[in-house]
């Protein structure tokens, strides 16, 4: 993976395209997981969070961390082991278990008042619930507000038309002192239809710009042999640092 400065330089579009139209159904994210397309897992953690980590934690102990759409992410034990209390939601309850399981955390399973067939799944230790369900049915009455949230692999994958929606459920849930850390893509969005999606750095300052202060922390080069298959001839991976500007 090489750094910050050894990228291509490219002309960054502001412009989406046809991926402004895409739509991914919630069955066809429960299919990825039934058939298991998820070369978006990463079986031994992100480099980047472990790269960034006390920039998340910014000298605190015992923080509630979000993971939205989090999967099976193996940084949720990582981090739950460190002291944390991690929460997490996915549509796919087979990930959830899977978590558990792969583990080896016992855990129980609780349905949710006031969200139809919806489920949480928490450890026994206390310190991880899992919420298996629709993220736009959460709130901060269901699931409180977070001093860190790690946002990998769910902005690039909700539909381009929610992300509006998707960026004030965030902001809801951020505590004022809420480390927020932000990986998007950037790729030619004509060559690939998504998801991932092509997520400009315009569109972060369209969705946060007026409440959050941004910061790039790093834009690397992650072009792999499945991006050439995809068609793609470049590939980047920017990582945002996003927290609450101060009330005058």
């Amino acid at each position: 993976m090489e750094s910050f400065t050894d990228v291509p330089r490219i002309k960054e579009s502001s412009d989406i395209g046809q991926q402004q139209d895409r739509v991914v159904t919630e069955e066809e994210w429960l299919q990825k997981w039934k058939t298991r397309q998820i070369g978006f897992h990463k079986e031994q953690g992100h480099p980047i969070l472990r790269k960034y980590l006390d920039v998340l934690l910014n000298g605190r102990n015992g923080l509630r961390i979000f993971f939205p759409l989090c999967g099976k992410a193996v940084e949720m034990k990582w981090l739950g082991d460190m002291g944390h209390y991690v929460v997490g939601v996915e549509l796919s309850e087979c990930a959830l278990k899977e978590f558990f399981t792969e583990h080896d955390l016992s855990y129980s399973e609780e349905t949710i008042p006031g969200i139809s067939g919806a489920k949480v799944f928490k450890s026994t230790s206390g310190n991880i619930s899992l919420y298996c369900c629709s993220i736009y049915d959460l709130s901060s009455t269901i699931v409180g507000r977070f001093d860190g949230i790690w946002d990998r692999g769910s902005l690039v994958a909700i539909n381009p038309c929610d992300r509006e929606h998707y960026a004030n459920l965030v902001l809801s849930l951020m505590e004022r002192s809420c480390c927020y850390l932000l990986v998007t893509v950037l790729y030619d969005s004509n060559k690939h239809k998504g998801p991932p999606f092509y997520v400009p750095d315009a569109e972060i300052k369209s969705l946060f710009g007026k409440v959050c202060e941004i910061k790039c922390l790093e834009k690397v080069d992650d072009f792999s042999d499945q991006h050439k298959a995809w068609g793609l001839d470049y590939f980047l991976e920017v990582t945002h640092l996003l927290t609450l500007k101060s009330v005058p």
